[in-house]
């Protein structure tokens, strides 16, 4: 079983952990979130916290209680401050912007890519800069992953959509003799 699992979630003041019919809900000042949790793992909400484990003693049961540990943590993070992912536009001529729920880049293409934001997720563009904020974790990392593989960056000049705190080994190129 998953050292996680063995302590308490903890729930933060002004925050609401409930379980009914195999879903988790978990309410906070920021919104509502809700999992539906698989049926070899128990959510039980205790007075120090919202405890799980595993229904029986399979291999899955037991990987899948640390799982939704940490799926309770990011849950309970969300609702009382937003999750945030930065991604930073480098290139000659490559621009970024926000036309209503819609994010339009121009990464050298012959023509726009166009990307509707997801629901919950919230984008936020200054410059080359792209923002993106929502409660939901998982929801605002695969939106930057979806943004970020439309042009990834190159190693030779660097160009392309990078996370704000992404590193890029740069090659060196051909050399001339």
């Amino acid at each position: 079983m998953s050292r996680l699992a063995k302590k308490p979630v903890l729930i933060p003041k002004a925050t609401e952990v409930k379980v009914a019919d195999g879903v988790v809900s978990v309410k906070g000042p920021k919104g509502t979130l809700s999992k539906p949790v698989h049926s070899f793992v128990s959510v039980e909400v205790t007075p120090e916290g919202v405890m799980v484990g595993a229904k029986n003693n399979s291999k899955l049961s037991k990987a899948l209680t640390g799982t939704y540990v940490a799926h309770l943590r990011n849950m309970t993070a969300g609702v009382t401050t937003p999750f945030k992912r930065s991604l930073v536009l480098e290139g000659v001529g490559y621009k970024v912007e926000l036309a209503g729920k819609e994010l339009v880049l121009s990464v050298g293409f012959s023509h726009k890519v166009r990307i509707p934001l997801p629901e919950g997720v919230t984008a936020t563009v200054a410059k080359n800069v792209m923002d993106f904020e929502s409660i939901d974790k998982e929801a605002v990392g695969q939106f930057a992953a979806v943004v970020r593989a439309i042009k990834p960056p190159e190693p030779y000049l660097g160009k392309g959509i990078r996370y704000s705190d992404e590193v890029i080994r740069r090659k060196q190129g051909k050399k001339a003799v």
